[in-house]
């Protein structure tokens, strides 16, 4: 006689499991695909095989789901609604430093509108139709049906998160879904861009020497890029000026020495993707800040 199929249960106070897996594991069973976040609201970074993508990452980086590794690599792309890869032992050790749980909006079918503060509320209010609505630390998140493309600093205070990208859960709201508006969707519309001079090449400076830096010894060059890599990490609004600072901040100290190589660009342009900027953001906040420099 076959045996019936055994109904996973999600664990409740009494077992020995996080609070951050519990709402993981509810939110799974919903269809929602998520992930553990650390300290910082920022994802677990990548194992050794994925930094840099060296893995090659998930195909095209459109679809949510795990690494072929065991690890929670890869940020928003990791999200997953598998319940035993969120109880797996390498996700497992994840959850146990969470402090938070994120979720990935788009692959839900879902679209978060991030208003960061009070003045950004108000346009809200002012400006979008009523929908389901989790207060944030400092504003709220206001929560539409529909997936569309993100974008971060769409407005004063205003981010755009749904596909590739996650969002922090902050509880199951008030108030009822509505369908994604065209207002929202033409917030991450970019205008076409205004007419410039030719931008220089965004190939590094010619080394000197043996490639080391001639004023500072290796470890400052990569504790200069570990602080880049985690301010951008940090970033909670304003992304672009963050990454676009932290780009500058490397290149004004190591710039112009010969130090920099290719896999230090590539750690800062990936941090820089697991926030939500395109490969094409990334060159011309690179570009950008040479340019500022005269490099």
């Amino acid at each position: 006689m076959t045996q019936p199929t055994p109904i996973r249960r999600v664990p409740d106070s009494s077992d020995a499991v996080p609070e951050p897996l519990r709402t993981a594991l509810t939110l799974a069973a919903a269809g929602v695909p998520v992930l553990p976040l650390r300290a910082g609201k920022a994802p677990f970074g990548n194992c050794r095989s994925c930094t840099g993508n060296a893995c090659g990452g998930r195909p095209n980086m459109k679809t949510a789901g795990p690494c072929r590794c065991p690890g929670v690599c890869h940020a928003w792309a990791a999200a997953t609604t598998d319940p035993d890869v969120l109880t797996s032992p390498a996700w497992s050790a994840a959850w146990r430093r969470a402090v938070t749980v994120a979720y990935h909006p788009g692959a839900a079918g879902l679209t978060v509108v991030d208003l960061d503060d009070t003045a950004a509320v108000a346009w809200a209010r002012a400006n979008l139709p009523a929908t389901r609505t989790v207060p944030t630390t400092r504003g709220e998140h206001w929560i539409y049906r529909g997936a569309m493309t993100s974008r971060n600093g769409v407005r004063p205070g205003v981010d755009i998160k749904s596909t590739m990208a996650y969002a922090r859960y902050l509880g199951p709201g008030t108030g009822t879904l509505t369908g994604l508006p065209n207002v929202v969707r033409a917030l991450a519309v970019k205008a076409p861009p205004a007419a410039r001079p030719a931008s220089r090449p965004v190939s590094l400076p010619a080394r000197s020497g043996d490639g080391r830096c001639p004023h500072r010894t290796p470890v400052f060059l990569e504790r200069g890029i570990a602080m880049a890599e985690q301010r951008i990490a940090q970033a909670t609004n304003a992304v672009h000026a963050t990454v676009y600072g932290a780009f500058l901040a490397v290149l004004s100290t190591h710039g112009r020495c010969g130090c920099l190589t290719d896999t230090h660009v590539a750690r800062l342009f990936a941090a820089a993707q697991a926030k939500g900027e395109s490969p094409r953001h990334c060159t011309d906040a690179w570009a950008n800040a040479r340019a500022t420099l005269g490099l």
